[in-house]
């Protein structure tokens, strides 16, 4: 879908945006192009804008997950939103689909995890290890479908892959995720988790502001939207 489609929210300090599944929100070692790049040129086409356009990266999703990103189109706003994600105040929540044998309806997972630069990939632990950091979700079951379930998933820390880990520690990677347990891939490379919902406060008014992103109507997210 085109970007300027997918953008939930515009102002002249804000820009939100839906982010698809498999898309990069900045630059790697792969050279794809990248969310930001087509923001870049939607700001310059739409506002005639001369000379390079300026983007801030607030935060990022992995490239397989879908959902609400920010991006901030002053300097300002970057520098006081940085602020806010460094303090925690913004509230993250996720859509997780799981195998429907998941046990509870609803709690907590805490867990000490580490990283490998190397693989890109996280792991949870039980219990604190060397070069470690805490990670805490809350979750609740929401949904349920012939072989999975729908978790919404409340981040309060922001580690790499952390919802991701976590489930699969528990025995319930998300589906998709090869890369965490999952016996299948997605037939579009995707995996089944979307960033659903994000409230910030807004850089320069203080205002408290809620953004709610719909996943694209593929695969299992269509029977959820439906509903």
């Amino acid at each position: 879908m085109e970007v300027h489609k997918r953008i939930l929210f515009e102002d002249n300090h804000l820009l939100i945006v839906n982010k698809e599944a498999k898309e990069l929100v900045q630059g790697d070692k792969t050279g794809d192009p990248t969310l930001a790049d087509h923001l870049k040129t939607y700001i310059k086409e739409k506002y005639n804008k001369p000379g390079e356009v300026y983007l801030g990266i607030v935060h990022r999703i992995d490239r397989p997950t879908s959902g609400v990103v920010v991006f901030t189109k002053t300097s300002k706003a970057l520098a006081r939103l940085n602020a806010q994600f460094e303090k925690r105040i913004p509230k993250k929540t996720y859509w997780a689909m799981v195998d429907k044998t998941f046990p509870n309806q609803e709690g907590t997972l805490t867990h000490w995890m580490t990283r490998n630069q190397k693989q890109n990939k996280s792991k949870a632990h039980k219990n604190e290890v060397p070069n470690s950091k805490i990670a805490k979700l809350s979750y609740k079951r929401v949904q349920e479908f012939e072989h999975y379930c729908l978790l919404e998933v409340s981040l309060e820390t922001g580690r790499h892959h952390q919802i991701r880990a976590q489930l699969s520690a528990l025995g319930f990677p998300i589906q998709g995720d090869l890369k965490y347990g999952a016996n299948r891939s997605n037939k579009d490379g995707s995996i089944s988790l979307h960033a659903r919902k994000l409230q910030i406060e807004h850089p320069t008014t203080k205002e408290t502001i809620s953004f709610v992103a719909n996943p694209q109507s593929m695969g299992i997210w269509k029977a959820v939207l439906s509903d």
